[in-house]
C-alpha cells in the first residue's frame, strides 16, 4: 500500500517512530524551507564576484551545468521523499538504503555542513545592514568584511541574527514557518524587483554571455572557467530542507517531493535572470568592480538611493529567514539521529518540547555550535571563506552517501527482475536509473571541483600556502571525527 493511502501518523509507525513533531506545514511552507536554503536573493549576492572574478561574463554558462547535476541529484531526493517521509531526511535515507553506520556518516556530515551554513548564511548581515544604516557597524571603522573593523563586525551582527533565530525556531515550527514564508515573499518580491531593474537598464545584450576577454590570467581558460563554476556549486545545495520537516508537514509523502523539485526549479531561474540582467546592465565589464563588489555595484549605478535600500531590505529579510531554515533543518537531522540513541546526549538531543512540539535542546546546539563557528573566524575573513567552502564538501560528500547506495539497490532490483522491495516503480525505471548516474558523476565532479587545492581560491594573499589544502583536510577531520564519536557510542551502548 503506497505511503499515501496510509494516515501519516500510521506511516510514521511502520517507519519505527512516533508522531512527535507538530504537523503544520502545508504546501507553501514546505517549498518554503528549500527556497529560503537556497536563498538565491542572498547566495547570488554573496558568490557573483567569485565567479565573475574567474570566469569574466562566460561563468554564466557555469549556472546551467551546476543545476542539470544538481537537479538529478534533486529527482533522486524527491523519489525518496516520497518513500521515507521521515526528519533527519539524509541520514534516514543512507541508513535504510545501505547500513546504520554508513548512514551515521551521511547525517553526521550533513548535520556539520548544515551548521557551518548558518554561520555562513549570517554573517551575510553584514554586506547589508551596515548600508542601510551606519548604526549596524557596532565595531566602527570600516565596514568592508576584507577589513579587521569589517570582519569583527560581521561576526557580531551574524551572532546576533543566530541568536534571534534560535529564539524563534525554539517557539515553535509554526512561528518558525511564518518567519520563513514571510521572508520568501520578500525575497520573491526583491528579486522581482531587481531583475526588472536590471534588464530594463540594459547596456549590451545576451551576447555578453560569450565574452571570454575577462577570463582570469592567472590560470588557462578551462582552469578559470572550472573555478568560476565554484559560485553555483555553492548556492546550489540545501534543496533537501523540505524533506528534512517531513514529520511536520501534512501530506509529506506527496509534497515535499513536490517541493524539493519546485525550490530548485525557481532558484535556477531566478538566479540565472539576477545573472544575466547584471551582466547586461553592469556599467563596466573591465573595471574590476564586478569582481569585487559584485552585483551591488551593478544596484547601485542603476537606482537611487531609496530604492537600493528597499532592495537591500529585502535581502536582509531574506537572510534572517535562511538563517531559520537552515537551522530548522540542522536540528531536525541532530533529533533524528538522537531519537535513535546514535549521538552523544541522545536523551535531551532528542527531546521534544510537550508544549511547543519542537526540539529544542537539538536547535539550542546548532545555534550555539553555529556561533562557534563564527568566533572562529573573528578578525579573519579568508579563513571563514575556506570553512564555508568545507561546509558546501562535506553536503556534497553526505548527498553521494545517498546517490551512490540508491544507485546499487536500483541495479540490483533492474538485473534481478524480482519485485522490489524498496518500492521502486516499474515505469520509467531506466530513466531514473540514468538520472541517478548523473547525480552520481556529477556529485562527484562537483566536490572534485570543490576540494581542488586552488591557491587563487582559497590563498589568493600568496602568504598562507596551507590554505589550499583546507577543505579536504576538513573533510578528513570531519569523517575521522565522526569515526571516532560513532565508536565510542557504540562502545557505550554496548551490553
Amino acid at each position: 500500500m503506497p505511503p499515501s493511502s496510509l494516515k501519516e501518523a500510521e506511516h510514521l509507525a511502520l517507519l519505527g517512530y512516533e508522531q512527535e513533531l507538530r504537523r503544520d506545514l502545508g504546501p507553501f511552507a514546505s517549498f518554503a524551507a528549500g527556497f529560503s536554503f537556497v536563498s538565491v536573493l542572498t547566495t547570488v549576492f554573496e558568490m557573483f564576484p567569485l565567479g565573475y572574478g574567474f570566469g569574466g561574463p562566460v561563468f554564466f554558462w557555469t549556472w546551467p551545468l551546476v543545476f542539470l547535476g544538481q537537479f538529478c541529484v534533486a529527482l533522486c531526493f524527491a523519489e525518496l521523499a516520497e518513500r521515507i517521509p521521515v526528519a533527519g531526511a539524509i541520514y534516514q535515507w543512507s541508513s535504510r538504503l545501505a547500513s546504520p553506520d554508513l548512514g551515521w556518516i551521511a547525517g553526521w556530515l550533513t548535520l556539520i555542513g548544515y551548521i557551518v551554513s548558518v554561520s555562513a548564511i549570517a554573517i551575510a548581515m553584514q554586506s547589508i545592514l551596515p548600508s542601510l544604516w551606519s548604526g549596524f557597524q557596532l565595531m566602527g571603522g570600516n565596514p568592508d568584511v576584507t577589513k579587521l573593523a569589517g570582519a569583527e563586525n560581521a561576526v557580531v551582527l551574524g551572532t546576533l541574527t543566530i541568536a534571534a533565530s534560535t529564539l524563534l525556531s525554539c517557539a515553535g515550527i509554526r512561528i518558525s514557518a511564518f518567519v520563513t514564508v514571510a521572508g520568501v515573499y520578500a525575497e520573491i518580491i526583491g528579486l522581482c524587483v531587481l531583475i526588472a531593474a536590471l534588464f530594463l537598464n540594459a547596456r549590451r545584450g545576451i551576447s555578453v554571455t560569450m565574452d571570454t576577454m575577462q577570463l582570469s590570467s592567472g590560470m588557462s581558460p578551462t582552469g578559470a572557467f572550472l573555478a568560476s563554476m565554484l559560485m553555483a556549486v555553492y548556492v546550489m545545495y540545501g534543496f533537501d530542507s523540505a524533506a528534512e520537516l517531513s514529520e511536520e508537514t501534512h501530506d509529506a509523502a506527496r509534497i515535499a517531493p513536490k517541493a524539493i523539485v519546485r525550490c530548485l526549479l525557481l532558484s535556477f531561474f531566478a538566479g540565472g535572470l539576477v545573472i544575466l540582467g547584471a551582466l547586461m546592465a553592469a556599467p563596466s565589464l573591465s573595471s574590476g568592480d564586478l569582481a569585487t563588489i559584485g552585483i551591488p555595484y551593478v544596484i547601485t549605478a542603476i537606482t537611487s538611493g531609496l530604492a537600493g535600500h528597499i532592495l537591500l531590505t529585502t535581502v536582509a529579510i531574506s537572510v534572517f529567514s535562511a538563517t531559520i531554515a537552515i537551522q530548522t533543518s540542522a536540528s531536525r537531522v541532530l533529533f533524528s539521529m538522537a531519537r535513535d540513541g546514535v549521538m552523544p546526549g541522545a536523551g535531551r538531543l532528542a527531546h521534544v518540547s510537550p508544549r511547543t512540539r519542537t526540539p529544542i535542546a537539538a536547535t539550542i546546539f546548532v545555534g550555539i555550535c553555529s556561533a562557534a563557528f563564527l568566533w572562529i573566524n573573528y578578525g579573519d575573513s579568508s579563513l571563514f571563506s575556506a570553512i564555508t567552502a568545507s561546509a558546501v564538501a562535506v553536503t556534497y560528500f553526505a548527498y553521494l552517501l545517498v546517490t551512490i547506495p540508491l544507485l546499487l539497490r536500483r541495479q540490483q532490483w533492474i538485473r534481478s527482475g524480482a519485485p522490489s522491495t524498496f518500492g521502486f516503480r516499474e515505469n520509467g525505471r531506466t530513466r531514473r536509473a540514468f538520472v541517478n548516474v548523473c547525480a552520481v558523476v556529477c556529485g562527484m565532479l562537483f566536490l572534485l571541483n570543490t576540494l581542488w587545492p586552488r591557491k587563487a581560491v582559497f590563498d589568493p594573499g600568496g602568504d598562507r600556502p596551507y590554505m589550499v589544502a583546507f577543505p579536504g583536510a576538513f573533510l578528513l577531520v570531519a569523517l575521522a571525527g565522526g569515526a571516532i564519536v560513532r565508536a565510542v557510542q557504540k562502545k557505550r551502548l554496548a551490553p
